[in-house]
């Protein structure tokens, strides 16, 4: 079974949920605040004179950017990361909402250039709309994003990323490669007998960072990195990468490629029949990706999270079942990156929650103290980053199996 990949604009603009997401708002620049409860024109940028999007500024509830991406190569997962944030939402605002106000969700398309984005969730900000900031989005989006708005909000970060956010205000809840890639290399080398890999990536800081560090972690388990090749987003055609790989005569790929390019690099891979000489390894690839990439695509195929939605714990039997209850049989598969934007609103929350106040300077200093329950059990957090377990999975076919814990 082969599932289309999404076009150049990812997915359409997700629909607002009932009970809690607000209307997608189109903000501009320099609006004074409002009156509580007032309603504020934004400017649409880059359209006509006069287009105005309306958002109402209401200081009853607390409202959240999910930045997520509904265009581009991560559009194809989007719907997932909207879905699991708005059930969190609703859990959240079952047991009492945060500081006693209803929880709401303002989403934001963080599939757009990062200056966009970073401009858009600013002027969110700055206004008054919202009062912190979750959601999954590529590195170059969050290191336009933390220093416009980091110091002012919360901003809980949930995508896997290159390690070093040192930027007061971001919490993070997703993987670093010191604990996610360097131990699965190390075991792939021992038990396939890796010795030589070949890095392929997209062209931006995520990947680029990891492949230096990949460099490091193939050394250090008696392998090397024999070559490496970074592709733009968006990349269509991996004809000549392919054969990159085939001359370097390397016995394992390693895969920093988002959504949709991952999807069509498996496809390719699997056409060429480099799949029957040497394995992929992969750092981002999640239900959805694997589906998308059809039976012929995921041969010798492993990857590594934090989360698999195979993984039988009765926390993850629980976030199924309610997901399931919620949207039905035909809502997207769950994956790793649909559930970090479950995580990111539970953690905002609980911050929020233990240093009774939306000052970020307050839940930076409590940070430490904090734990929050979800999908993955009771997780904890330690120097802004979440404390957590990592497993490194095999594709059989259309699923994973989940092989150990790293």
């Amino acid at each position: 079974m082969s599932v289309p990949v999404p076009g150049p604009r990812g997915v359409p603009e997700p629909s607002p949920h009932p009970g809690g997401t607000a209307p997608f708002p189109d903000p501009g620049g320099g609006v004074p605040f409002p009156d509580p409860g007032g309603t504020v024109p934004f400017p649409r940028p880059g359209g006509s004179a006069g287009g105005v999007s309306w958002l109402t500024v209401d200081r009853s509830v607390v409202s959240v950017a999910l930045v997520f991406p509904m265009r581009g190569p991560a559009g194809m997962f989007g719907p997932t990361c909207e879905l699991c944030a708005q059930l969190a939402v609703e859990e959240v605002n079952r047991s009492g909402g945060v500081l006693g106000r209803e929880l709401r969700l303002v989403p934001v398309d963080g599939g757009a250039a990062p200056a966009e984005v970073a401009a858009e969730v600013e002027a969110l900000v700055s206004t008054g709309a919202v009062q912190g900031v979750t959601g999954w989005h590529i590195s170059s989006v969050r290191q336009a994003v933390a220093p416009r708005i980091a110091h002012r909000v919360p901003y809980v970060y949930t995508a896997l990323y290159e390690g070093g956010e040192r930027t007061e205000g971001v919490f993070l809840t997703s993987e670093t490669p010191d604990a996610q890639l360097w131990p699965a290399m190390r075991l792939l080398a021992r038990e396939q007998g890796v010795r030589r890999w070949f890095v392929v990536g997209n062209d931006y800081v995520w990947p680029r960072r990891t492949a230096r560090a990949a460099q490091r972690y193939a050394r250090d388990s008696g392998a090397r990195v024999c070559g490496r090749a970074f592709l733009p987003l968006g990349t269509e055609n991996f004809g000549p990468v392919l054969r990159e790989i085939e001359r370097a005569e390397v016995d394992g790929v390693l895969m920093l490629l988002v959504g949709a390019d991952a999807v069509r690099f498996n496809r390719a891979f699997g056409r060429s029949g480099l799949d029957q000489r040497c394995l992929r390894l992969s750092t981002l690839m999640d239900e959805n990706m694997l589906l998308a990439s059809g039976i012929g695509g995921t041969r010798r195929l492993f990857s590594t999270a934090g989360f698999f939605a195979g993984l039988v714990t009765r926390e993850n039997l629980d976030f199924h079942g309610a997901f399931a209850r919620r949207f039905g049989v035909d809502a997207p598969p769950l994956g790793s990156l649909g559930e970090s934007c479950y995580e990111g609103v539970m953690l905002l929350a609980a911050l929020i929650a233990r240093a009774r106040t939306l000052d970020v300077r307050a839940i930076g200093a409590a940070a430490d103290a904090v734990t929050y329950h979800g999908p993955r059990g009771e997780l904890r957090l330690r120097h802004r980053h979440v404390r957590q377990r990592i497993y490194l999975a095999e594709a059989h076919g259309l699923d994973f199996t989940v092989l150990s814990e790293l």
